[in-house]
């Protein structure tokens, strides 16, 4: 009988509880407002300087941060253009000969009106200094050279950036198959070690310590004088640091856990190398590549200055500081463009490689 009870007790409580509930529902009607979303982005307060952004993006960002590195990206795409479109900009050629206009000096519009690059220019003689513009001497009032013209009446303002395309062609193109050799021969030798690694290493030594000149020198003996026989030269000589660096970087990745799962899962050797280890080395790739560049082109000037550059009437930076160099003493405006253009060039591509080493490490990110 208690049982009983008991039971229809338990009955009775839960008809009850069902009862209150579908009353309290009953009373209550929902609307949309009961679902509106709650707008709190205020309230929660995200720390920007930590929220979560992709690798490049970072990059980006601390790389522009970078004072030094932005003025050398602006001077780079500054000079880049010129020596794109500065030959076309007047009615000149870089090879182009009017003996009867040699040694003139510099000369351009609305400058002139301010007494500036007015084609005067300054002699020294034997009883003193004077004033001359051959520019009136001649009865040439209509011509304009803005940086001067040389010793066999050739626009230097052509010549110039018409030498600073050729010299930027070389040292891209020599920096990017330097890449290309370089990279490849130091993974596959770190990647294998051993005695592959070992041999590797000692051509890579041997063909380090043969000298550039004496390269370049058997190089014109066999070739003719030009840019691929310099570009081939700089190939075959260049290349050596980057293999150290990509070496160095597989050597200290090669153990980690990512690889040691693609080696587990079946990849190839070479898949590995190319498509595990490499994307985590470009940082130091690329920045290697861009202090390349600047070395490339003072290589380039180097072999163009003791003859061994490029040929006339084609000309690079280089084959210009060599050329005018012999008229420092009497004309001496005829050398400055070609000097500072390639020193702003080579100090440019140093402070963006200098600014994309430090956007490129993470561990920079933290100074």
């Amino acid at each position: 009988m208690a049982e009983k009870a008991i039971h229809l007790g338990g009955e009775a409580t839960a008809d009850a509880i069902v009862s209150a509930v579908d009353t309290m529902y009953s009373e209550h009607t929902f609307n949309e407002k009961d679902f509106a979303l709650k707008h709190n982005d205020a309230e929660i307060a995200m720390d920007s300087n930590f929220a979560a952004q992709s690798f490049w993006k970072d990059v980006r960002v601390r790389f522009f941060r970078k004072k030094s590195a932005v003025l050398g990206l602006i001077l780079v795409v500054f000079i880049v253009l010129l020596a794109a479109f500065g030959p076309g900009m007047n009615e000149y050629t870089y090879s182009g000969q009017e003996l009867s206009q040699k040694n003139f000096a510099p000369r351009v519009q609305m400058l002139e009106n301010f007494g500036i690059f007015n084609g005067d220019e300054k002699m020294s003689t034997t009883t003193g200094s004077k004033t001359v513009n051959a520019y009136v001497e001649k009865g040439k009032e209509d011509v304009y050279y803005w940086f001067g013209s040389d010793t066999y009446g050739r626009d230097i303002w052509t010549r110039t950036w018409e030498g600073a395309r050729v010299s930027l062609i070389i040292a891209v193109a020599a920096a990017i198959i330097d890449m290309v050799i370089g990279m490849s021969y130091g993974l596959i030798s770190g990647y294998f070690g051993g005695k592959v690694d070992m041999m590797m290493q000692r051509f890579l030594e041997v063909a380090n310590g043969i000298p550039r000149l004496v390269i370049v020198t058997l190089l014109l003996l066999v070739l003719k004088p030009g840019m691929i026989t310099i570009i081939f030269a700089l190939m075959l000589t260049e290349w050596v640091g980057m293999s150290r660096i990509a070496r160095a970087e597989m050597l200290k990745l090669k153990d980690q856990e990512f690889v040691l799962a693609s080696r587990t899962l079946g990849a190839g050797s070479f898949f590995i190398i190319f498509k595990e280890v490499l994307p985590n080395i470009i940082g130091p790739i690329i920045t290697q590549v861009m202090f390349s560049i600047p070395t490339a082109i003072f290589t380039e000037a180097f072999l163009s200055f003791v003859g061994l550059g490029i040929p006339v009437p084609q000309c690079s930076l280089g084959s210009l500081i060599s050329e005018l160099y012999n008229s420092f003493t009497t004309h001496p405006y005829q050398i400055i463009p070609p000097m500072v253009v390639m020193s702003l060039l080579m100090m440019s591509f140093n402070l963006v490689a200098d600014g994309l080493r430090e956007a490129l490490d993470p561990k920079m990110k933290s100074m």
